[in-house]
């Protein structure tokens, strides 16, 4: 089977099983406060907030490490100010909060930029945590919202849309892999080496384990994989003994797993303890920035993961102009390793800015919202198109495989990350052939 010819459930299938899953997370937190005028324009005539809630500090905070950067960067793209959809001139003011990695937090941070900065349109990323609580304070009180970097059925069924309905929301956008995306990519990536096509999957007990259980597992039977699932296991959990005597009894070569970083550090270790190595450790939610995998010292190397941005990918930034391996230089002369956020950041501002110039007026709220729906946009993560989502409110993107290897000699970082797939965007550039866990 070709990599561009693998057989997946179709979307109909896919939303009747996340439905009975109970989609991933709920938005948690607190709703916009009442007499909030919606449809209606906020600030200055003359003058577009964008609000923006990230988490920079607390358990997420690797994901806001690159804002700092970015914001610099667009803050000097959009220093002389915008034309919006309507032809007038807009300057631009840009109001930053972290969530702190809180539900809570970042519901009372996004109310906070509604009715207190009044501001037109609001920016969130990284986690269902952050990025639920703010577009369900946005829904509520009536302000256009655009997020990213959570899997879109989160996002979506995760706040209360029900299977069928495809058009749950009036304010609020989302771009983001789903699980048909891990899917494909996982496929692809596994038909590379030679295994006997059994996949020992560890999925936490909570909403995202049980979702991606319930999404995934039927995507993978049907590429042709024997799935063993270890059950549910409780986040935090310091003993895997028992999932480990499973995989080993079922002679699992491929090892799937979306557990918390602490978790996958300590079940990790008591693998290779116990002798469970397998062909193909393929592993997400830990694993996607350089500090995840350095943590596990001599055993991080040589685990593959699937990427949401590279810089090798073949795309700019449609507001900066910059393509991926300037990112990558940009960013790294200030001394850290690039991640994959750091194109998604981009990527954010890109569909912010290109919302306000589509719009026919981005200074009334309702009809900024609408306007949507229909925008299309190039950003580092490819072209984005609302119009050909797997729903109305939302685009789905690519999450190709790529698996984690020494840096070559001479580099000033000790890990990279390298691109060993590409099923779902052929233009992706193959930079390395996908190798045994234990032989990089």
């Amino acid at each position: 089977m070709s990599e561009n010819q693998v057989e997946l459930l179709g979307r109909r299938e896919f939303v009747k099983r996340a439905g009975a899953a109970g989609m991933l997370l709920g938005s948690g937190g607190v709703l916009a406060a009442c007499g909030v005028n919606k449809g209606g324009s906020s600030s200055s005539s003359n003058t577009i907030r964008i609000g923006y809630v990230s988490p920079l500090t607390g358990e997420a905070a690797s994901f806001g490490e690159p804002d700092s950067y970015v914001l610099g960067v667009v803050r000097k793209a959009l220093a002389g100010g915008i034309t919006g959809g309507d032809g007038k001139h807009y300057t631009i003011e840009i109001l930053q909060k972290d969530s702190q990695s809180s539900p809570q937090t970042a519901a009372s941070v996004a109310n906070g930029l509604i009715n207190g900065s009044h501001v037109d349109l609001m920016l969130t990323t990284s986690t269902p945590e952050v990025v639920n609580p703010v577009s369900d304070a946005c829904e509520a009180a009536g302000t256009p919202c655009i997020s990213t970097v959570v899997p879109w059925e989160s996002w979506y069924y995760g706040r209360g849309a029900k299977p069928g309905n495809n058009a749950a929301y009036k304010y609020t956008y989302h771009f983001s892999f789903g699980v048909e995306n891990f899917a494909a990519s996982y496929i692809s990536q596994w038909h590379l080496l030679p295994t006997n096509k059994v996949v020992g999957a560890l999925y936490p007990n909570d909403a995202d384990g049980n979702a991606i259980r319930m999404g995934l597992i039927p995507l993978l039977e049907k590429g042709g994989f024997k799935v063993v699932d270890a059950g549910p296991y409780n986040d935090g959990l310091n003993d895997f003994s028992s999932q480990i005597a499973l995989f080993k009894s079922h002679h699992c070569e491929i090892l799937n797993t979306f557990p918390l970083p602490p978790d996958f550090a300590t079940f990790w270790r008591q693998a290779i303890q116990q002798g469970y190595k397998p062909i193909i450790a393929q592993i997400a939610k830990t694993g996607l920035f350089p500090s995840q995998v350095e943590a596990l010292g001599n055993l991080g190397p040589g685990l593959a993961t699937a990427a949401y941005w590279h810089p090798a990918w073949p795309y700019s930034s449609s507001l900066t102009g910059l393509a991926g391996p300037q990112m990558q230089a940009g960013y790294e002369a200030t001394g850290k390793q690039w991640t994959q956020q750091l194109g998604a950041d981009f990527a954010l501002w890109d569909v912010g800015i290109a919302a306000i110039k589509h719009a026919p007026n981005p200074k009334d709220k309702l009809g900024f919202a609408n306007s949507i729906a229909t925008l299309k946009v190039d950003t580092p993560m490819g072209h984005l198109d609302w119009t050909k989502g797997p729903v109305k409110n939302a685009v789905d993107t690519i999450i190709p495989g790529c698996q984690w290897y020494p840096s070559k000699p001479g580099s000033k970082f000790p890990l990279e990350l390298l691109m060993t797939e590409h099923a779902q965007d052929p233009t992706i550039p193959i930079q390395a052939k996908l190798k045994p866990y234990g032989s990089v």
